[in-house]
Formats: C-alpha cells, sequence, structure tokens
C-alpha cells in the first residue's frame, strides 16, 4: 500500500510540474522522514527544481504544496501537504483510510513484461554439494521468488536454469580416481553406483572423498618423504588428467561415459539437496551439449565476423585466438601485440571457460541462429512439476523451449568477475549492447565457518586457527561443510526444542516442525548478509531464538496466531471488522505506537522493488526482522487479550492480524515457511 501512495503521488507531482512549470523529471525521490510525527513520506523535489527554476527551495515547495492540497480530493489516502524545514514537502497521511486499505489487502503492482532467466547453483558434478553452494542457491532461488511475484498482481515470467559443467577438469579429477586410483571401467563404475543405492548410501558422499584422495595423488602430498613419487610420475599423472580432460570434451569414448554416468547420478543427488531446501529449477543445461551441438562453432564466427574474436600472430598469445579483455587498455596493440587480451582458443585448439560461456550466453539472448537444445524430462518434484535436462538428441513431445530472455542473472561468486566482464564486453563488442545491459552477475562472497561451528562439526584446530574469525573451506582437502550434513544438524538441533517444548503433538508433526525451523534458520543466515561480505557460519547464531534470525521471525508470526487462538477469533474477521472500526485509536500516543506497525506492514511491496532493482535479497530479510521488532513492541505495550474499549481491542486484533500476514509473506520470499508453533 505504501508504494502505491508513492505512485501516486509521484504522478500527481509530475502532473503539476508539467502544468505549473512546463519541467519533466525522469525521476521523483522519496524519503521517509526520520520521524512518523513528521508525516509519512517526505519529497525533495524543490531542491531538485531550485536551480532550473531560479527560486529557493522553500518558495518552490510552498508553491508545490498549494496545488497538492487543492487536490487532494484525488488522493484520500493523503491528509496533508506541509512545508519543512528549506524546502521539504512533509507529507502526512489518513491513518483510518489507509488502515482500511492495507488490511483490504490494497498494494502495488510490483511485476513487469518480459521473460528473466536467473542461473544458480551450477555445482561441479563431481561430489556432494557444501555450504558454500548453499549461499549461492538460496540467493538465486530467492531472487527468482522475487522476480515471479506471485503474491502480488503479477510478476515476470522466469526461468530458473542449474549449469551442469559435465565435461570440466573437476569431473574429470573423479574419472580418474575411479579409473587410475580404483581400476574402474564403465561397468564397475555401474556396479559402484547400484551398490551404493542399494545400502543407501550416497555416491555424491563418496566421490567427495575420492576427489580429496585424487587431489593428493596429484601433488603426492599425504604421504611421507620416503614413498613420495619421483617428479616423472608426477608428471605422468598430471598427463594422464590432461588426457581425461580431453577425453570427456571429445565424447564417444570410456572415459566420457563414466564421466556421464557419475555425473548424472550426482546432479540427481544435487536437486534432492536442494529440494530440502524447497529449491527446485527448470531446466538443467550440460556444457557437453554446448560443445557437441557446435554453440561455440556459431558464436567463434559471429565473433569473427564481428570483429571482437582475432588470431593474434606475435607475442606471448601468437596462435591463439583472443579478443581484447574487458576494462583492457584501448590502445593496447596499436604498436604491436596486445599482450593482455583474453585468450578465447588456445594455440592448440582448445576452447577456454570464458569461450564456451560466450556461446552459451549469446543462446540466452537468441542471438545464436540456429541453434538450441534438445529438451528431455528428467527429475519430477512433488507438486509434478518437470526439471528438463538438456540432450543433443530430439525434443521430448512437448518439451518447453528456454534461452531467448530478456534479461538474465548469473548467481556466481566473486571470483568470476573477470570471465563474466568478458562475456559482457563480448556481446558489447558484437553490437548487441542492449543484452549486455541486462546481463547481471549477481556476485557474491564465500562463505566460510566460525572455529566454534568448525570445533562442533568435529575438525581439530590450532591454536591459532581458533583465534581467527572464520576458518575457511576446500573441496580439494576434503574440508569443510556437506550441505546434507548442515541441514541434518540444524534440523536436529531444531528437534531437540520443539521435543521439549511441545512433547503433546505426534512425531509427523514435530519432524515437520523442526524441518521448518531448521530450513528457515539457515536460508534467513545466508540472506541477511549483503552479498558483498563474507559469511562466517554459525549453528548457535543461525538457531538463536533472539536477535536478527529466521526463528525470531517464525516466532513472532507464532506468537500472533497464539493472540488469535486464545482469542477464539481468526484473522479474516479481524482484518474485516478494522473496516467499520472507530479510527480514533490510532491518533495520540498510543495510536501512534499502533499505526506505525501499520505502516511498516504496508512496505512489503516496497522492499520487494529495492530488492529486485538492487539485486539485494538482504533488504528483504532485514525488512522481515524489522516487521518482526515492530510487532514485538507492539505486543508487548498493549494488552490485546484483555484490552476492555471494544474498538481498540478490533483495531488491536487487526493489527496483530496485518502485522502475522505481511511477516508470513516476506518470509515466503526468502523462501522460508512459517510454523503453527514453536
Amino acid at each position: 500500500m505504501y508504494r502505491t501512495i508513492q505512485q501516486q503521488l509521484q504522478a500527481r507531482i509530475g502532473a503539476i510540474l508539467q502544468s505549473k512549470y512546463q519541467i519533466s523529471l525522469s525521476q521523483l525521490a522519496v524519503e521517509q522522514p526520520p520521524s512518523v510525527a513528521m508525516g509519512e513520506l517526505a519529497l525533495p523535489v524543490a531542491f531538485e527544481l531550485a536551480k532550473r527554476l531560479r527560486k529557493a527551495p522553500r518558495a518552490i515547495a510552498t508553491e508545490l504544496a498549494s496545488e497538492l492540497n487543492a487536490s487532494l480530493g484525488e488522493m484520500p489516502e493523503i491528509n496533508s501537504v506541509e512545508v519543512a524545514g528549506a524546502g521539504y514537502l512533509n507529507v502526512r497521511l489518513n491513518r483510518s483510510v489507509v488502515v482500511r486499505a492495507i488490511a483490504a489487502d490494497q498494494h502495488a503492482d510490483v511485476g513487469g513484461a518480459g521473460f528473466k532467466l536467473v542461473e544458480h547453483t551450477s555445482i561441479n558434478p563431481n561430489k556432494a554439494a557444501h555450504i558454500g553452494h548453499l549461499r549461492n542457491a538460496i540467493l538465486g532461488d530467492t531472487f527468482q521468488r522475487l522476480l515471479r511475484s506471485d503474491g502480488y498482481k503479477s510478476g515476470y515470467q522466469v526461468g530458473v536454469q542449474n549449469y551442469i559443467d559435465n565435461t570440466g577438469v573437476q569431473v574429470a579429477d573423479v574419472v580418474v580416481g575411479l579409473m587410475h586410483l580404483e581400476g574402474k571401467t564403465l561397468a564397475g563404475t555401474r556396479e559402484l553406483i547400484d551398490s551404493l543405492t542399494s545400502r543407501q548410501e550416497r555416491i555424491d558422499f563418496y566421490c567427495w572423498d575420492l576427489y580429496a584422495r585424487v587431489s593428493q595423488w596429484y601433488t603426492g602430498s599425504g604421504v611421507d618423504d620416503a614413498s613420495m613419487p619421483v617428479p616423472q610420475e608426477l608428471a605422468r599423472r598430471k598427463q594422464v588428467r590432461l588426457d581425461t580432460l580431453h577425453a570427456l570434451e571429445h565424447g564417444g569414448n570410456e572415459p566420457a561415459e563414466i564421466a556421464e554416468l557419475i555425473s548424472t547420478a550426482i546432479v540427481r543427488r544435487h536437486l534432492e539437496t536442494m529440494g530440502r531446501l524447497g529449491i527446485e529449477y527448470d531446466f538443467l543445461p550440460r556444457e557437453s551439449e554446448v560443445l557437441h551441438l557446435h554453440f561455440w562453432d556459431a558464436a567463434r564466427q559471429l565473433m569473427l565476423d564481428k570483429g571482437v574474436l582475432y588470431l593474434e600472430t606475435e607475442g606471448k598469445n601468437k596462435g591463439c585466438y583472443v579478443m581484447r579483455r574487458a576494462g583492457g587498455d584501448v590502445n593496447a596493440g596499436t604498436d604491436g601485440p596486445d599482450e593482455d587480451a583474453k585468450i578465447i582458443v588456445r594455440s592448440n585448439g582448445t576452447v577456454t571457460y570464458v569461450g564456451k560461456d560466450i556461446a552459451y550466453h549469446l543462446w540466452k539472448f537468441g542471438l545464436l541462429p540456429g541453434k538450441d537444445f534438445g529438451y528431455q524430462p528428467f527429475y519430477t518434484y512433488a507438486d509434478d512439476r518437470t526439471c528438463w535436462i538438456s540432450t543433443a538428441g530430439e525434443s521430448a513431445p512437448g518439451a518447453p523451449r528456454f534461452g531467448r530472455a530478456d534479461a538474465i542473472y548469473n548467481v556466481i561468486d566473486s571470483r568470476q568477475n573477470d570471465p563474466q566482464n568478458n562475456v559482457i564486453a563480448a556481446l558489447r563488442g558484437m553490437g548487441f549492447t542492449e543484452a549486455a545491459e541486462h546481463y547481471t552477475h549477481f556476485s557474491y562472497e564465500m562463505v566460510a565457518m566460525t572455529p566454534r561451528c568448525a570445533i562442533e562439526l568435529g575438525y581439530e584446530l590450532s591454536e591459532e586457527d581458533k583465534q581467527r574469525p572464520f576458518i575457511e573451506v576446500s573441496g580439494r582437502r576434503g574440508y569443510g561443510v556437506k550441505a546434507d550434513d548442515l541441514l541434518d544438524k540444524l534440523i536436529a538441533a531444531a528437534m531437540a526444542e520443539v521435543d521439549a517444548r511441545h512433547p503433546e503433538l505426534g512425531p509427523a508433526e514435530r519432524v515437520q516442525i523442526a524441518k521448518q525451523i531448521g530450513v528457515g534458520a539457515l536460508r534467513y543466515f545466508m540472506l541477511r548478509y549483503a552479498r558483498n561480505t563474507v559469511i562466517a557460519f554459525d549453528f548457535k547464531d543461525a538457531l538463536s531464538f533472539e536477535g536478527e534470525t529466521g526463528p525470531y521471525v517464525q516466532y513472532a508470526i507464532v506468537r500472533a496466531a497464539n493472540i488469535f487462538r486464545k482469542d477464539g477469533s481468526n484473522e479474516a474477521e479481524a482484518l474485516a471488522a478494522v473496516q467499520a472500526a472507530d479510527a480514533t485509536a490510532l491518533n495520540g500516543e498510543d495510536g501512534t505506537s499502533v499505526w506505525e506497525t501499520w505502516l511498516l506492514a504496508s512496505k512489503l511491496s516496497l522492499l520487494i522493488e529495492q530488492a529486485i532493482g538492487t539485486a539485494e535479497p538482504a533488504y528483504l530479510a532485514r525488512y522481515a526482522f524489522q516487521l518482526a521488532q515492530q510487532f514485538n513492541n507492539f505486543y508487548h505495550k498493549h494488552h490485546i487479550l484483555t484490552e476492555q474499549d471494544p474498538a481498540k481491542k478490533a483495531l488491536y486484533l487487526a493489527t496483530a492480524a496485518v502485522a502475522k500476514r505481511e511477516m508470513a509473506r516476506a518470509l515466503a520470499y526468502l523462501g522460508i515457511e512459517s510454523p503453527p508453533v514453536m
């Protein structure tokens, strides 16, 4: 509702500026006064116009206030417009009108037109998902929820993709481990997967340990000096790795078939892991199809035709196809080779990661003529939603099509800034300016553990490590936190609390509530920090019922629900009753504290818009916490159930109902469920 009022006010001021001054402003800033006593909105528009009109800001504000007050009949939500300070326009809302509109669930439409592709998770299918992958997946899933805006009038059309690099070096490492450390053939690998499945053991967990072992095998680490391999043997092992990688890229051989078998099995496990967090995907594009369907060949020709890609004939990059690096010196190469140019095709003919990524993103925008994946169903979710996977063959009947996006958002950690910038530079260099402008690298910093968390997970730390602010994880060393293990520990800790507080509930209900609390704690912890902040995960902090946590907001919702349970009424009745209630209770000191709860509850759509515009879900997480705080303050100040004045009680009940409704909505956008009890 707050955003709706903002939009109405901006439109009205825009009309006044055009009529009175023949001025159009592309943007009209709307601020929030530091105190509700000064009004609910503040506009600095007079300061923006002062130079153009050659008038003092206060004089302009006085003229605008007069025009606005004269047209308040067209804006019943506004009570008055006042001039404040050196020229601010302070707007006071009609509290009773606004409360009734909020209760009736009137709000701004934050949706828009166009098809958006959100790519997130994109875990190498070589081992189990770990804690760092969870930040990526939770950020991406939350952002696609915001874009869809299911709870509002219309959202964007959104496709969620999870890129599967099934031909990369990490998968090659696992194939090396299976074939050269464990002596397995394709048949042996199939038997291994079947055997693990029959024992209810996980292939992604098995490969977690295997990946760490093969990493040590390459370097000879983890052995004593006496058994350290000779340099020639270490060189041979590295060549095995390179040969295996080339075999995977080429396809049609046993290593490639083993890679296909093992990566597909692991991808299924990844989908199950993410499903525990409520994360689902529409499409799984695989790198093997990017290669085998010759996306790069089409992209290469396009880049050559557009003059973006060229063959370097001298210098250190001689024999390579290169492009000018994003942010590079515009004069580089004028007096010789551009030594800083980005290599796209190596001198041996192999394509770099950036080259394949350029081809893939041309497809995403529908800019790769005549090229598309085949689509086959891969995984079915509990709600019968299908997750599709790419294939080099024909598509299944009735298969959807992906790509041809109006905008894309790539959730990739900040270490990939340079490759991402080079893809954007390639798009811009080919003349696809609009695509480049709608390409968002949704970057984020790493996830580590607090020393306390590492100790709880069974790791032995030195005294020096115990003093560090965080402990980094390393998949190659096998030092980290599997996503499923983390979830299990969080749910187990929540289960202990639920068992102690609610022994009257049945086992299944207690398990469900523990899952809601554990998942909510994890998702909120990953979302509460700005994306450019390193997270040090900690069990105790995440599960706390106090402070800025998911359980704190969940508990506020449960507290609101308990009010209606004890009163014997329901939220719908309370919200309907406020339509006819005496709104005088909103005035005065006590009324202002109630009004502040309504006002904050009305700002959800505004926060969604901000979170989308800045690609920063942390704004919404912070809002959910602030609304929970505001509700708890209201709850402690007003004795709702024992209030003797019927009009006040009706207003208080409606306040609890609207706060609960908007807190639950905010959590839903964060992918967090609201448990019935805690």
